[in-house]
Protein backbone atom coordinates (compact mmCIF):
# COMPACT_ATOMS: atom_id res chain seq x y z
CA UNK A 1 0.00 0.00 0.00
CA UNK A 2 1.51 3.75 -0.63
CA UNK A 3 2.04 6.08 1.86
CA UNK A 4 2.53 9.31 2.08
CA UNK A 5 4.22 11.78 4.39
CA UNK A 6 2.50 14.81 6.03
CA UNK A 7 2.44 17.06 9.18
CA UNK A 8 -0.10 17.68 11.68
CA UNK A 9 0.26 20.35 14.56
CA UNK A 10 3.70 20.05 14.02
CA UNK A 11 3.77 16.21 14.27
CA UNK A 12 5.39 14.19 11.31
CA UNK A 13 3.21 10.92 10.13
CA UNK A 14 3.74 8.87 7.61
CA UNK A 15 0.16 6.86 6.92
CA UNK A 16 -1.72 5.33 4.11
CA UNK A 17 -2.89 6.70 1.04
CA UNK A 18 -6.08 7.59 1.15
CA UNK A 19 -6.81 8.54 4.48
CA UNK A 20 -8.32 10.81 5.70
CA UNK A 21 -7.44 13.85 7.65
CA UNK A 22 -9.77 12.95 10.64
CA UNK A 23 -7.96 9.22 10.75
CA UNK A 24 -4.41 10.59 10.44
CA UNK A 25 -5.17 12.59 13.64
CA UNK A 26 -6.19 9.58 15.63
CA UNK A 27 -3.27 8.22 14.64
CA UNK A 28 -1.22 10.65 16.96
CA UNK A 29 -3.33 10.94 19.52
CA UNK A 30 -5.48 14.09 18.38
CA UNK A 31 -9.56 13.68 18.29
CA UNK A 32 -11.00 16.01 16.24
CA UNK A 33 -14.98 16.30 17.10
CA UNK A 34 -17.46 15.42 14.59
CA UNK A 35 -21.49 15.54 14.66
CA UNK A 36 -22.48 14.07 11.15
CA UNK A 37 -19.87 11.49 10.79
CA UNK A 38 -19.92 7.54 10.99
CA UNK A 39 -16.94 5.49 9.34
CA UNK A 40 -17.98 3.46 6.51
CA UNK A 41 -21.11 5.01 6.95
CA UNK A 42 -21.55 8.68 6.96
CA UNK A 43 -18.76 10.92 5.94
CA UNK A 44 -20.42 13.63 4.00
CA UNK A 45 -18.86 16.80 5.59
CA UNK A 46 -22.08 18.64 6.52
CA UNK A 47 -21.52 19.38 10.45
CA UNK A 48 -18.45 21.29 9.51
CA UNK A 49 -17.92 20.90 13.07
CA UNK A 50 -14.66 19.00 12.04
CA UNK A 51 -12.90 21.59 9.68
CA UNK A 52 -9.21 22.05 9.91
CA UNK A 53 -6.35 24.80 8.67
CA UNK A 54 -4.45 23.08 5.42
CA UNK A 55 -1.59 25.25 4.18
CA UNK A 56 -1.94 26.56 0.76
CA UNK A 57 -5.65 25.88 0.68
CA UNK A 58 -8.22 28.59 0.61
CA UNK A 59 -11.03 27.78 2.67
CA UNK A 60 -10.96 25.62 5.99
CA UNK A 61 -11.21 22.01 4.84
CA UNK A 62 -13.59 18.93 6.56
CA UNK A 63 -11.19 16.80 8.11
CA UNK A 64 -13.72 13.87 7.49
CA UNK A 65 -13.74 13.64 3.78
CA UNK A 66 -10.33 15.22 2.99
CA UNK A 67 -7.97 12.70 2.00
CA UNK A 68 -4.39 13.33 2.80
CA UNK A 69 -1.66 14.28 0.35
CA UNK A 70 2.18 14.02 -0.16
CA UNK A 71 3.55 16.95 2.02
CA UNK A 72 0.49 18.11 3.46
CA UNK A 73 0.34 20.52 6.78
CA UNK A 74 -2.94 20.45 8.80
CA UNK A 75 -3.32 22.16 11.74
CA UNK A 76 -6.50 21.23 14.05
CA UNK A 77 -6.65 24.32 16.72
CA UNK A 78 -5.90 26.97 14.91
CA UNK A 79 -7.55 30.26 16.30
CA UNK A 80 -9.06 30.43 12.89
CA UNK A 81 -10.21 26.94 13.38
CA UNK A 82 -11.65 27.31 16.55
CA UNK A 83 -13.28 30.12 16.02
CA UNK A 84 -15.12 28.23 12.90
CA UNK A 85 -16.35 25.38 15.10
CA UNK A 86 -17.43 27.37 17.91
CA UNK A 87 -19.38 29.69 15.58
CA UNK A 88 -20.87 26.56 13.39
CA UNK A 89 -21.75 25.10 17.14
CA UNK A 90 -23.45 28.37 17.93
CA UNK A 91 -25.71 28.41 15.28
CA UNK A 92 -26.81 24.89 15.25
CA UNK A 93 -27.27 25.85 19.15
CA UNK A 94 -29.15 28.96 18.21
CA UNK A 95 -31.90 26.55 16.33
CA UNK A 96 -31.92 23.71 18.89
CA UNK A 97 -34.84 23.56 21.77
CA UNK A 98 -32.92 24.27 25.00
CA UNK A 99 -34.96 21.55 26.69
CA UNK A 100 -31.39 19.46 27.99
CA UNK A 101 -33.03 18.59 31.59
CA UNK A 102 -36.16 17.02 30.53
CA UNK A 103 -34.72 15.58 27.01
CA UNK A 104 -34.09 11.52 27.57
CA UNK A 105 -30.59 12.59 25.74
CA UNK A 106 -29.54 14.83 28.87
CA UNK A 107 -26.12 13.57 29.79
CA UNK A 108 -25.63 11.35 27.04
CA UNK A 109 -26.11 13.99 23.86
CA UNK A 110 -22.96 14.89 21.71
CA UNK A 111 -23.95 18.37 21.00
CA UNK A 112 -24.54 18.95 24.71
CA UNK A 113 -21.22 17.46 25.16
CA UNK A 114 -19.16 19.44 22.33
CA UNK A 115 -20.77 22.17 23.75
CA UNK A 116 -18.82 21.85 27.18
CA UNK A 117 -15.78 20.79 25.70
CA UNK A 118 -15.87 23.70 23.25
CA UNK A 119 -16.90 26.08 26.14
CA UNK A 120 -19.94 27.51 24.19
CA UNK A 121 -20.82 30.18 27.32
CA UNK A 122 -24.07 32.07 25.02
CA UNK A 123 -25.76 31.73 21.91
CA UNK A 124 -26.00 35.08 20.41
CA UNK A 125 -28.25 34.30 17.34
CA UNK A 126 -31.50 33.55 17.97
CA UNK A 127 -33.78 33.40 15.85
CA UNK A 128 -37.25 34.67 15.57
CA UNK A 129 -39.37 31.41 15.35
CA UNK A 130 -38.28 27.73 15.61
CA UNK A 131 -39.20 26.08 12.35
CA UNK A 132 -40.90 23.57 14.50
CA UNK A 133 -42.94 23.18 17.86
CA UNK A 134 -44.13 20.35 19.64
CA UNK A 135 -46.96 19.74 17.51
CA UNK A 136 -44.47 18.08 14.81
CA UNK A 137 -42.76 15.62 17.02
CA UNK A 138 -44.11 11.99 15.29
CA UNK A 139 -45.75 10.16 18.00
CA UNK A 140 -47.13 7.85 15.51
CA UNK A 141 -45.10 4.45 16.16
CA UNK A 142 -44.95 2.16 19.13
CA UNK A 143 -41.50 2.01 18.88
CA UNK A 144 -39.79 5.36 17.94
CA UNK A 145 -40.49 8.65 18.42
CA UNK A 146 -38.97 11.72 16.05
CA UNK A 147 -38.89 14.93 17.42
CA UNK A 148 -37.50 17.42 14.23
CA UNK A 149 -37.29 20.84 16.99
CA UNK A 150 -34.36 18.74 17.74
CA UNK A 151 -32.87 17.44 14.58
CA UNK A 152 -29.28 19.13 13.27
CA UNK A 153 -29.96 17.86 9.74
CA UNK A 154 -26.14 15.12 10.23
CA UNK A 155 -28.20 12.94 8.62
CA UNK A 156 -26.78 9.94 10.57
CA UNK A 157 -30.03 8.24 11.05
CA UNK A 158 -31.10 8.48 7.03
CA UNK A 159 -27.61 6.92 6.26
CA UNK A 160 -27.95 4.36 8.76
CA UNK A 161 -31.61 3.46 7.38
CA UNK A 162 -29.96 3.16 4.19
CA UNK A 163 -27.12 1.98 3.76
CA UNK A 164 -26.86 -0.58 6.83
CA UNK A 165 -30.89 -1.33 7.00
CA UNK A 166 -31.56 -0.91 2.82
CA UNK A 167 -34.89 1.03 3.77
CA UNK A 168 -34.73 4.67 3.30
CA UNK A 169 -37.87 5.20 4.95
CA UNK A 170 -36.86 8.93 6.01
CA UNK A 171 -34.78 11.60 4.28
CA UNK A 172 -33.78 15.33 3.72
CA UNK A 173 -36.38 17.07 2.52
CA UNK A 174 -37.65 20.94 1.92
CA UNK A 175 -34.82 22.91 1.66
CA UNK A 176 -33.11 26.30 3.72
CA UNK A 177 -34.53 27.03 7.31
CA UNK A 178 -37.52 24.55 6.30
CA UNK A 179 -35.18 21.40 6.13
CA UNK A 180 -36.01 18.27 8.28
CA UNK A 181 -35.06 14.81 8.20
CA UNK A 182 -38.67 12.96 8.00
CA UNK A 183 -40.79 10.16 5.99
CA UNK A 184 -42.03 11.23 2.73
CA UNK A 185 -45.19 13.44 2.32
CA UNK A 186 -45.04 14.67 6.26
CA UNK A 187 -46.20 10.90 6.63
CA UNK A 188 -45.76 9.47 10.55
CA UNK A 189 -43.16 6.50 11.27
CA UNK A 190 -46.05 4.16 11.39
CA UNK A 191 -47.50 5.25 7.99
CA UNK A 192 -44.52 3.79 6.49
CA UNK A 193 -42.42 1.36 6.06
CA UNK A 194 -40.29 1.60 8.80
CA UNK A 195 -38.94 -1.98 10.44
CA UNK A 196 -39.51 -0.02 13.89
CA UNK A 197 -35.41 -1.76 14.28
CA UNK A 198 -34.28 1.73 16.53
CA UNK A 199 -30.81 1.77 14.59
CA UNK A 200 -31.46 5.38 14.18
CA UNK A 201 -32.08 6.21 17.90
CA UNK A 202 -28.67 4.63 18.64
CA UNK A 203 -27.05 7.38 15.75
CA UNK A 204 -28.47 10.13 16.52
CA UNK A 205 -26.18 12.98 18.62
CA UNK A 206 -29.21 14.45 20.26
CA UNK A 207 -32.36 13.63 20.97
CA UNK A 208 -34.27 13.98 17.79
CA UNK A 209 -34.88 10.23 17.79
CA UNK A 210 -35.69 8.40 20.48
CA UNK A 211 -36.83 5.17 21.94
CA UNK A 212 -40.75 5.65 22.85
CA UNK A 213 -40.98 5.94 27.03
CA UNK A 214 -42.80 3.46 28.49
CA UNK A 215 -41.09 3.58 31.79
CA UNK A 216 -44.98 5.70 33.38
CA UNK A 217 -47.08 2.71 32.31
CA UNK A 218 -44.71 0.04 34.03
CA UNK A 219 -44.23 2.14 37.40
CA UNK A 220 -48.15 2.43 37.38
CA UNK A 221 -48.61 -1.01 37.18
CA UNK A 222 -45.98 -1.49 39.91
CA UNK A 223 -48.06 1.13 42.24
CA UNK A 224 -51.07 -0.95 41.30
CA UNK A 225 -52.96 -4.08 42.57
CA UNK A 226 -51.63 -5.98 39.81
CA UNK A 227 -49.09 -9.32 39.60
CA UNK A 228 -46.27 -7.63 37.95
CA UNK A 229 -43.70 -9.94 36.65
CA UNK A 230 -40.82 -9.22 34.46
CA UNK A 231 -38.62 -10.91 31.71
CA UNK A 232 -35.43 -9.97 30.47
CA UNK A 233 -33.50 -10.91 27.11
CA UNK A 234 -30.26 -12.07 26.37
CA UNK A 235 -28.04 -9.30 25.46
CA UNK A 236 -29.40 -7.08 27.98
CA UNK A 237 -27.22 -8.77 30.93
CA UNK A 238 -24.33 -7.88 28.26
CA UNK A 239 -25.07 -4.13 28.06
CA UNK A 240 -26.79 -2.55 31.00
CA UNK A 241 -23.94 -2.41 33.04
CA UNK A 242 -22.42 0.27 30.74
CA UNK A 243 -25.25 2.42 31.56
CA UNK A 244 -23.53 2.76 35.07
CA UNK A 245 -19.80 3.11 33.89
CA UNK A 246 -18.84 -0.77 33.80
CA UNK A 247 -16.90 -2.50 30.36
CA UNK A 248 -19.40 -2.91 27.65
CA UNK A 249 -20.13 -6.39 27.61
CA UNK A 250 -19.90 -7.17 31.66
CA UNK A 251 -22.03 -10.06 32.27
CA UNK A 252 -24.41 -8.94 34.92
CA UNK A 253 -27.12 -11.38 35.02
CA UNK A 254 -26.89 -11.89 38.84
CA UNK A 255 -27.18 -7.63 39.41
CA UNK A 256 -30.03 -7.52 36.93
CA UNK A 257 -32.39 -9.91 38.47
CA UNK A 258 -31.08 -7.75 41.75
CA UNK A 259 -31.96 -4.57 40.12
CA UNK A 260 -35.62 -5.66 39.04
CA UNK A 261 -36.50 -7.20 42.26
CA UNK A 262 -35.37 -3.69 43.95
CA UNK A 263 -37.92 -2.15 41.74
CA UNK A 264 -40.83 -3.80 42.84
CA UNK A 265 -41.77 -6.53 40.56
CA UNK A 266 -43.16 -10.04 42.01
CA UNK A 267 -41.59 -12.20 39.82
CA UNK A 268 -38.70 -11.95 37.80
CA UNK A 269 -37.81 -14.49 35.17
CA UNK A 270 -35.57 -15.11 32.12
CA UNK A 271 -36.20 -14.84 28.56
CA UNK A 272 -33.63 -17.20 27.76
CA UNK A 273 -36.07 -19.84 29.25
CA UNK A 274 -38.35 -19.52 26.35
CA UNK A 275 -35.22 -18.71 24.31
CA UNK A 276 -34.36 -22.70 25.24
CA UNK A 277 -38.01 -23.48 24.27
CA UNK A 278 -37.67 -21.37 20.78
CA UNK A 279 -34.87 -23.97 20.54
CA UNK A 280 -37.38 -27.19 20.80
CA UNK A 281 -39.87 -26.19 18.81
CA UNK A 282 -38.13 -24.28 15.96
CA UNK A 283 -35.45 -27.38 15.33
CA UNK A 284 -38.38 -30.22 15.40
CA UNK A 285 -39.86 -28.02 12.83
CA UNK A 286 -36.71 -28.08 10.68
CA UNK A 287 -36.45 -31.50 11.24
CA UNK A 288 -40.21 -32.10 10.02
CA UNK A 289 -39.68 -29.71 6.90
CA UNK A 290 -36.44 -31.92 6.07
CA UNK A 291 -37.61 -35.36 6.19
CA UNK A 292 -41.33 -34.54 5.03
CA UNK A 293 -40.64 -32.21 2.43
CA UNK A 294 -41.32 -28.96 4.16
CA UNK A 295 -40.54 -25.53 2.51
CA UNK A 296 -36.52 -24.32 2.68
CA UNK A 297 -34.78 -22.90 3.35
CA UNK A 298 -36.43 -22.26 6.82
CA UNK A 299 -35.45 -18.79 8.50
CA UNK A 300 -35.53 -18.01 12.07
CA UNK A 301 -38.65 -15.57 13.43
CA UNK A 302 -37.12 -14.05 16.06
CA UNK A 303 -36.22 -10.85 15.52
CA UNK A 304 -38.89 -8.53 15.05
CA UNK A 305 -37.71 -5.83 12.93
CA UNK A 306 -36.66 -8.60 10.42
CA UNK A 307 -40.02 -9.92 10.64
CA UNK A 308 -41.57 -6.75 9.67
CA UNK A 309 -39.33 -6.20 6.42
CA UNK A 310 -40.09 -9.83 5.35
CA UNK A 311 -43.70 -9.10 5.33
CA UNK A 312 -43.19 -5.63 3.74
CA UNK A 313 -40.61 -6.27 0.73
CA UNK A 314 -40.95 -10.21 0.63
CA UNK A 315 -44.57 -11.20 1.42
CA UNK A 316 -44.16 -14.05 -1.37
CA UNK A 317 -41.53 -15.47 0.92
CA UNK A 318 -43.35 -15.64 4.14
CA UNK A 319 -43.58 -19.86 3.91
CA UNK A 320 -39.84 -19.48 4.35
CA UNK A 321 -40.21 -18.56 7.91
CA UNK A 322 -40.30 -20.94 10.94
CA UNK A 323 -43.65 -20.20 12.71
CA UNK A 324 -42.22 -19.78 15.81
CA UNK A 325 -43.31 -16.75 17.45
CA UNK A 326 -39.94 -14.70 19.44
CA UNK A 327 -39.05 -15.90 22.98
CA UNK A 328 -40.60 -12.74 23.96
CA UNK A 329 -44.03 -13.86 22.76
CA UNK A 330 -43.35 -17.54 23.71
CA UNK A 331 -42.89 -15.91 27.25
CA UNK A 332 -46.11 -13.86 27.36
CA UNK A 333 -48.31 -16.83 26.58
CA UNK A 334 -47.12 -18.74 28.70
CA UNK A 335 -46.87 -16.16 31.67
CA UNK A 336 -50.94 -15.82 31.22
CA UNK A 337 -51.34 -19.25 31.26
CA UNK A 338 -48.80 -21.79 32.19
CA UNK A 339 -47.65 -19.32 35.29
CA UNK A 340 -51.20 -18.38 36.40
CA UNK A 341 -51.88 -21.57 36.42
CA UNK A 342 -49.10 -22.83 38.63
CA UNK A 343 -49.28 -20.02 40.69
CA UNK A 344 -53.01 -20.01 41.30
CA UNK A 345 -52.93 -16.25 39.91
CA UNK A 346 -56.24 -14.61 37.78
CA UNK A 347 -54.45 -13.72 34.11
CA UNK A 348 -55.97 -10.94 34.18
CA UNK A 349 -54.52 -9.82 37.05
CA UNK A 350 -51.27 -10.31 35.41
CA UNK A 351 -49.51 -7.54 33.82
CA UNK A 352 -46.39 -8.95 31.86
CA UNK A 353 -43.22 -6.80 31.35
CA UNK A 354 -40.28 -7.68 29.15
CA UNK A 355 -36.81 -5.82 29.22
CA UNK A 356 -35.48 -6.20 25.56
CA UNK A 357 -32.27 -4.40 23.37
CA UNK A 358 -34.87 -3.74 21.24
CA UNK A 359 -37.49 -1.01 19.98
CA UNK A 360 -39.09 -3.38 17.39
CA UNK A 361 -40.06 -5.55 20.11
CA UNK A 362 -42.39 -2.60 21.16
CA UNK A 363 -44.08 -3.19 17.92
CA UNK A 364 -44.17 -7.03 18.49
CA UNK A 365 -46.18 -6.55 21.57
CA UNK A 366 -48.90 -5.08 19.80
CA UNK A 367 -49.60 -7.15 17.19
CA UNK A 368 -53.06 -8.55 16.78
CA UNK A 369 -51.55 -12.06 16.26
CA UNK A 370 -50.18 -12.52 19.57
CA UNK A 371 -53.20 -13.09 22.24
CA UNK A 372 -52.64 -17.06 22.48
CA UNK A 373 -53.40 -16.15 25.90
CA UNK A 374 -56.84 -14.82 25.68
CA UNK A 375 -55.00 -11.39 26.28
CA UNK A 376 -52.52 -9.15 25.40
CA UNK A 377 -49.41 -11.70 26.05
CA UNK A 378 -46.71 -8.56 26.90
CA UNK A 379 -48.21 -5.55 28.02
CA UNK A 380 -45.54 -3.69 27.81
CA UNK A 381 -41.90 -3.61 26.60
CA UNK A 382 -38.77 -1.73 28.15
CA UNK A 383 -35.58 -1.02 25.99
CA UNK A 384 -32.26 -1.37 28.20
CA UNK A 385 -32.09 2.48 28.31
CA UNK A 386 -35.68 2.65 29.61
CA UNK A 387 -34.54 0.06 32.41
CA UNK A 388 -31.35 2.11 33.30
CA UNK A 389 -34.08 5.24 33.71
CA UNK A 390 -35.78 3.65 36.19
CA UNK A 391 -32.93 1.97 37.87
CA UNK A 392 -31.34 5.58 38.30
CA UNK A 393 -34.57 7.14 39.36
CA UNK A 394 -34.64 5.08 42.57
CA UNK A 395 -31.16 5.64 42.73
CA UNK A 396 -29.74 2.01 42.35
CA UNK A 397 -25.99 1.43 43.43
CA UNK A 398 -25.09 -0.68 40.49
CA UNK A 399 -21.55 -2.17 41.40
CA UNK A 400 -22.68 -2.71 45.22
CA UNK A 401 -25.64 -4.51 44.01
CA UNK A 402 -25.71 -8.91 45.21
CA UNK A 403 -26.03 -11.28 42.61
CA UNK A 404 -29.24 -12.84 42.83
CA UNK A 405 -30.95 -15.95 40.84
CA UNK A 406 -33.96 -15.82 38.76
CA UNK A 407 -37.35 -16.94 39.98
CA UNK A 408 -38.67 -20.08 38.83
CA UNK A 409 -40.42 -21.77 37.15
CA UNK A 410 -39.20 -19.39 33.72
CA UNK A 411 -36.08 -18.42 35.14
CA UNK A 412 -33.76 -21.47 34.53
CA UNK A 413 -31.89 -21.85 31.33
CA UNK A 414 -28.83 -22.93 28.94
CA UNK A 415 -25.50 -21.73 27.11
CA UNK A 416 -27.99 -22.11 24.31
CA UNK A 417 -29.98 -19.28 25.19
CA UNK A 418 -27.46 -16.94 25.99
CA UNK A 419 -26.09 -17.26 22.87
CA UNK A 420 -29.08 -16.16 21.08
CA UNK A 421 -28.28 -11.87 21.73
CA UNK A 422 -25.32 -12.69 18.99
CA UNK A 423 -25.77 -12.70 15.33
CA UNK A 424 -25.25 -16.65 14.79
CA UNK A 425 -26.38 -17.26 18.04
CA UNK A 426 -29.97 -18.68 17.59
CA UNK A 427 -28.30 -20.97 14.49
CA UNK A 428 -25.63 -22.64 16.54
CA UNK A 429 -27.83 -22.91 19.25
CA UNK A 430 -30.13 -24.39 17.36
CA UNK A 431 -27.53 -26.69 15.59
CA UNK A 432 -26.49 -28.47 18.84
CA UNK A 433 -29.97 -29.29 19.71
CA UNK A 434 -30.81 -30.79 16.16
CA UNK A 435 -27.64 -32.99 15.74
CA UNK A 436 -28.18 -34.48 18.98
CA UNK A 437 -32.14 -34.69 18.19
CA UNK A 438 -31.55 -36.80 14.65
CA UNK A 439 -28.07 -38.52 15.56
CA UNK A 440 -28.60 -39.56 19.03
CA UNK A 441 -25.02 -38.64 19.54
CA UNK A 442 -23.26 -36.20 21.51
CA UNK A 443 -22.22 -33.40 19.40
CA UNK A 444 -18.22 -33.73 19.36
CA UNK A 445 -17.71 -29.54 19.26
CA UNK A 446 -20.89 -27.31 20.44
CA UNK A 447 -18.97 -24.23 19.19
CA UNK A 448 -19.88 -23.55 15.94
CA UNK A 449 -17.27 -21.16 15.02
CA UNK A 450 -18.12 -20.71 11.47
CA UNK A 451 -21.53 -18.77 12.15
CA UNK A 452 -19.60 -16.43 15.09
CA UNK A 453 -18.06 -12.81 14.05
CA UNK A 454 -19.35 -9.47 12.75
CA UNK A 455 -18.62 -10.79 9.03
CA UNK A 456 -22.60 -9.75 7.04
CA UNK A 457 -23.44 -12.86 5.63
CA UNK A 458 -21.68 -16.02 6.98
CA UNK A 459 -21.57 -19.60 5.95
CA UNK A 460 -21.38 -23.18 7.48
CA UNK A 461 -22.19 -26.55 5.99
CA UNK A 462 -22.28 -29.58 9.26
CA UNK A 463 -22.77 -33.22 8.65
CA UNK A 464 -25.68 -34.15 10.69
CA UNK A 465 -26.15 -38.32 10.90
CA UNK A 466 -26.77 -38.97 6.83
CA UNK A 467 -27.28 -35.30 5.95
CA UNK A 468 -25.75 -32.55 4.63
CA UNK A 469 -27.08 -29.49 6.16
CA UNK A 470 -25.91 -26.25 4.36
CA UNK A 471 -26.59 -23.07 6.69
CA UNK A 472 -26.36 -19.04 6.31
CA UNK A 473 -26.55 -16.08 9.27
CA UNK A 474 -26.94 -12.80 8.15
CA UNK A 475 -27.23 -9.25 10.02
CA UNK A 476 -28.78 -6.20 8.99
CA UNK A 477 -31.63 -6.01 6.58
CA UNK A 478 -29.45 -5.09 4.06
CA UNK A 479 -27.37 -8.54 4.25
CA UNK A 480 -31.08 -10.30 4.47
CA UNK A 481 -31.97 -8.64 1.47
CA UNK A 482 -28.57 -10.08 -0.42
CA UNK A 483 -30.03 -13.83 1.03
CA UNK A 484 -33.76 -13.39 -0.14
CA UNK A 485 -32.77 -11.93 -3.41
CA UNK A 486 -30.80 -15.47 -3.88
CA UNK A 487 -33.89 -17.49 -2.53
CA UNK A 488 -36.24 -15.52 -5.05
CA UNK A 489 -34.13 -16.22 -8.00
CA UNK A 490 -33.62 -19.74 -6.99
CA UNK A 491 -30.24 -19.61 -6.36
CA UNK A 492 -30.25 -20.40 -2.21
CA UNK A 493 -28.85 -23.87 -1.58
CA UNK A 494 -29.31 -23.46 2.29
CA UNK A 495 -31.77 -25.73 4.36
CA UNK A 496 -31.64 -23.37 7.63
CA UNK A 497 -31.11 -19.37 7.45
CA UNK A 498 -30.43 -17.18 10.55
CA UNK A 499 -31.64 -13.46 10.40
CA UNK A 500 -31.27 -11.06 13.02
CA UNK A 501 -32.63 -7.22 11.96
CA UNK A 502 -29.57 -5.40 13.87
CA UNK A 503 -25.58 -5.36 13.68
CA UNK A 504 -24.03 -7.84 16.05
CA UNK A 505 -27.74 -9.24 16.40
CA UNK A 506 -29.59 -8.49 19.80
CA UNK A 507 -26.65 -7.11 21.30
CA UNK A 508 -26.45 -3.71 19.00
CA UNK A 509 -30.28 -3.80 18.90
CA UNK A 510 -31.81 -0.26 18.73
CA UNK A 511 -32.77 -0.23 22.76
CA UNK A 512 -29.21 -0.86 23.20
CA UNK A 513 -27.21 1.70 25.56
CA UNK A 514 -25.44 4.63 23.45
CA UNK A 515 -22.90 4.54 21.98
CA UNK A 516 -23.00 1.72 20.39
CA UNK A 517 -19.97 1.14 17.92
CA UNK A 518 -17.93 -1.78 16.42
CA UNK A 519 -16.19 -2.10 19.22
CA UNK A 520 -18.24 -2.46 21.78
CA UNK A 521 -21.27 -4.62 19.45
CA UNK A 522 -17.50 -6.99 19.85
CA UNK A 523 -16.93 -6.51 23.37
CA UNK A 524 -20.37 -7.43 23.93
CA UNK A 525 -20.21 -10.42 21.51
CA UNK A 526 -17.22 -11.34 23.54
CA UNK A 527 -19.14 -11.60 26.75
CA UNK A 528 -22.09 -13.68 25.60
CA UNK A 529 -19.94 -16.62 25.01
CA UNK A 530 -18.36 -16.11 28.11
CA UNK A 531 -21.50 -16.08 29.49
CA UNK A 532 -21.97 -19.62 27.47
CA UNK A 533 -18.98 -21.09 28.54
CA UNK A 534 -19.75 -20.51 32.67
CA UNK A 535 -23.06 -22.44 32.44
CA UNK A 536 -23.50 -25.48 33.52
CA UNK A 537 -25.87 -26.45 30.72
CA UNK A 538 -24.97 -25.32 27.14
CA UNK A 539 -27.55 -27.17 25.09
CA UNK A 540 -31.24 -26.38 25.35
CA UNK A 541 -32.62 -29.94 24.93
CA UNK A 542 -30.87 -30.83 28.35
CA UNK A 543 -32.49 -27.88 30.31
CA UNK A 544 -34.88 -29.79 32.93
CA UNK A 545 -37.49 -27.23 33.44
CA UNK A 546 -38.13 -27.36 29.85
CA UNK A 547 -38.21 -31.35 30.14
CA UNK A 548 -40.54 -30.45 33.21
CA UNK A 549 -42.37 -28.01 31.00
CA UNK A 550 -43.93 -30.20 28.60
CA UNK A 551 -44.19 -32.84 30.65
CA UNK A 552 -46.62 -30.49 32.95
CA UNK A 553 -48.11 -28.19 30.87
CA UNK A 554 -47.28 -28.37 26.67
CA UNK A 555 -47.31 -31.68 26.07
CA UNK A 556 -45.10 -32.27 22.90
CA UNK A 557 -42.86 -30.15 20.80
CA UNK A 558 -45.01 -29.14 17.68
CA UNK A 559 -48.07 -31.02 19.79
CA UNK A 560 -51.68 -29.34 19.85
CA UNK A 561 -51.25 -26.92 22.96
CA UNK A 562 -47.95 -25.64 21.70
CA UNK A 563 -48.99 -24.81 17.92
CA UNK A 564 -51.83 -22.55 19.83
CA UNK A 565 -49.34 -21.28 22.36
CA UNK A 566 -45.89 -20.95 20.66
CA UNK A 567 -46.03 -20.47 17.13
CA UNK A 568 -48.12 -18.00 15.37
CA UNK A 569 -48.55 -16.88 11.18
CA UNK A 570 -47.10 -13.68 9.57
CA UNK A 571 -48.99 -11.23 7.21
CA UNK A 572 -48.17 -8.98 4.21
CA UNK A 573 -48.06 -5.84 4.59
CA UNK A 574 -46.89 -4.43 1.53
CA UNK A 575 -44.42 -1.35 1.35
CA UNK A 576 -45.24 2.70 2.11
CA UNK A 577 -47.78 4.20 -1.39
CA UNK A 578 -47.65 7.85 -1.38
CA UNK A 579 -51.07 9.52 -0.58
CA UNK A 580 -53.30 10.39 -2.97
CA UNK A 581 -53.10 13.87 -4.82
CA UNK A 582 -49.06 14.29 -3.35
CA UNK A 583 -46.08 15.20 -5.79
CA UNK A 584 -44.49 12.37 -7.33
CA UNK A 585 -41.17 13.93 -5.59
CA UNK A 586 -39.81 15.41 -2.83
CA UNK A 587 -37.32 18.18 -2.99
CA UNK A 588 -33.78 17.53 -1.12
CA UNK A 589 -32.87 19.00 1.22
CA UNK A 590 -29.76 21.58 1.75
CA UNK A 591 -27.00 21.67 4.18
CA UNK A 592 -27.79 23.68 7.04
Amino acid sequence: MATVTLTIDNVKLEVEQGTSILDAAKQIGINIPTLCYMKEINAIGACRICVVEVQGARALQAACVTPVTEGMVVKTNSAVVRASRKMTLELIQSNHPQECNTCLRNNNCELQALSEAMRLTEIRFVRPAQSHSKDDIDNSSPSIVRDPRKCILCRRCVAVCEKVQGIKCISAVNRGFETIVAPPFDQGLNDVNCAMCGQCSLVCPTGAITEVDDTGKVWRALDANKHVLVQTAPAVRVAIAEEFGMEPGTVSTGKLVAALRRLGFDSVMDTDFTADLTIIEEGNEFIKRVTEGGVLPMITSCSPGWIKYIEMYYPDLLAHLSTCKSPQQMFGALAKTFYAEKKAIDPASIYSVSIMPCTAKKFEAGRDELTDSGYQDVDVVLTTRELARMLREIGIDWESLPDEDYDAPMGLSTGAAVIFGATGGVMEAAVRTVYEVITKEAMPDINLTPVRGMEGIKEATLKVGDLEVKVAVAHTLGNARKLLDKIRAGEADYHFIEIMCCPGGCIGGGGQPIPTNLEIRLKRIAGTYKADEDLPIRKSHENPAITAIYEEFLGQPLGEKSHKLLHTHYVPRGVYRKPEGLPDKVPSGDHH
